[in-house]
């Protein structure tokens, strides 16, 4: 696979990754025990504003390796 065909790829996964992480982040937010608290909202808000980076990095690994000789 081309390094071209996997950025491609990688995006799509990326973006994929960001939409399911926001839409959960939102549902997580909205529950009753975390909207009554100011310090768990802030925690998580933390939490899930860095957290999407974690399982980003091997994507982004991944996307950027260099092409196997031919």
């Amino acid at each position: 696979m081309t390094i071209r065909t996997r950025k491609f790829f990688g995006t799509l996964a990326l973006l994929a990754l960001v939409l399911v992480w926001s839409l959960l982040g939102m549902t997580i937010a909205q529950t009753p025990w975390l909207a009554n608290s100011g310090l768990l909202q802030a925690i998580f808000y933390v939490v899930a504003g860095l957290g999407w980076v974690l399982p980003a990095m091997p994507i982004v690994s991944w996307m950027s390796r260099p092409d196997r000789a031919a």
